[in-house]
């Protein structure tokens, strides 16, 4: 799905460091990327490559003084969000813009009933009573399909399993019909069955209310299945976008080929073996010159490690790259 209005987020030129024993850590560098209304955009890449960080400073959740937004704007239905106060901030979170974090279990108060915490935002956000909100709050949980809700609704997070607190998240989530949902790794830590079930319900419940999802994951089979868009990061930074198609069919940065080549495929030949990735990601205290991913790439020029790649247009479509080698020949 390719946006054809005014996005309804604009991230522009985003950088996010930390303040550390060891220096600075850019742990975002110069991230750009739009979410138009209705779609999915996945956010790929392994751990460490700015996924979360990224997502956290969206909703401005980046902890100071160790942690700073340094540059950059997120505009959100015409504001940035950059620019608001945290009170103005308070009245997005849960409202506006909704966040599942990838673990339930932390994120969860173990000492308030489920009913309390998924009905919060609707008593928060939308003023209703606590009565009327725990009535809702029951509702929501039938609607992520949780058994027996009327019960549920006041049991403890230590009374449901994972699969369950991970659909109460989603049930808080989607209770004031946020015009925008980030998913941090949604599924971590679940069986596939389950991880299958709450994806689907996901993109369902999107479909439904008009919402837009930033899923954010390391998963490329999650990715080939729920996402419009992706945005491929390494050490901080976008090194590939596109549409899912795109990506997938002709991916044009070594890493993306990388990342392709270390999941078993059904198509495959069954005595093929994966292709690791050679070498760590690098040290964000110490980044090498040049393009990040150069020490670890096969097709590195002495380019590469010079010059940081800017994140180009290919062929003058959507789908960029921030490459210097021409990997049509590499695949």
């Amino acid at each position: 799905m390719t946006p054809v209005a005014t996005p309804l987020l604009e991230v522009d030129n985003l950088s996010v460091r930390f303040h550390t024993d060891r220096g600075i850590l850019p742990a975002v560098d110069g991230v750009s990327f739009d979410v138009a209304a209705g779609e999915t955009l996945a956010i790929v890449g392994e751990s460490g490559s700015g996924k979360s960080v990224t997502a956290m400073s969206i909703l401005r959740l980046v902890q100071r003084p160790a942690g700073e937004i340094a540059s950059g704007r997120v505009m959100f239905e015409g504001r940035d969000l950059l620019k608001l106060s945290e009170q103005q901030m308070q009245e997005i979170r849960g409202d506006g813009i909704a966040m599942i974090s990838q673990e339930p279990m932390s994120s969860l108060n173990p000492a308030l009933t489920i009913g309390l915490q998924v009905g919060e935002p609707l008593n928060r956000h939308r003023g209703l009573s606590w009565s009327a909100a725990l009535q809702e709050a029951e509702a929501l949980l039938r609607r992520v399909h949780i058994p027996d809700a009327a019960n549920r609704v006041r049991a403890y997070p230590h009374e449901f399993s994972g699969g369950m607190r991970q659909r109460a998240m989603i049930a808080m989530a989607l209770a004031c019909t946020p015009r925008l949902i980030i998913a941090d790794e949604p599924t971590t830590a679940l069986d596939v069955t389950v991880q299958a079930q709450i994806l689907e319900l996901l993109k369902q419940l999107t479909r439904e209310v008009g919402s837009a999802m930033i899923l954010i994951t390391h998963d490329l089979g999650v990715v080939a299945r729920y996402a419009d868009r992706v945005c491929v990061m390494y050490a901080g930074r976008v090194v590939e976008s596109g549409t899912a198609l795109e990506i997938y069919e002709d991916p044009r940065h070594p890493y993306t080929l990388g990342l392709m080549a270390s999941v078993p495929r059904l198509d495959d030949d069954a005595r093929q073996r994966l292709v690791p990735i050679d070498g760590q990601p690098p040290d964000l205290a110490n980044m090498p010159p040049g393009c990040a991913f150069a020490p670890r790439c096969r097709f590195a020029i002495d380019r590469c490690r010079r010059e940081q790649p800017a994140l180009d247009p290919v062929d003058g479509s959507q789908h960029r790259k921030a490459c210097f080698a021409d990997v049509t020949e590499i695949h």
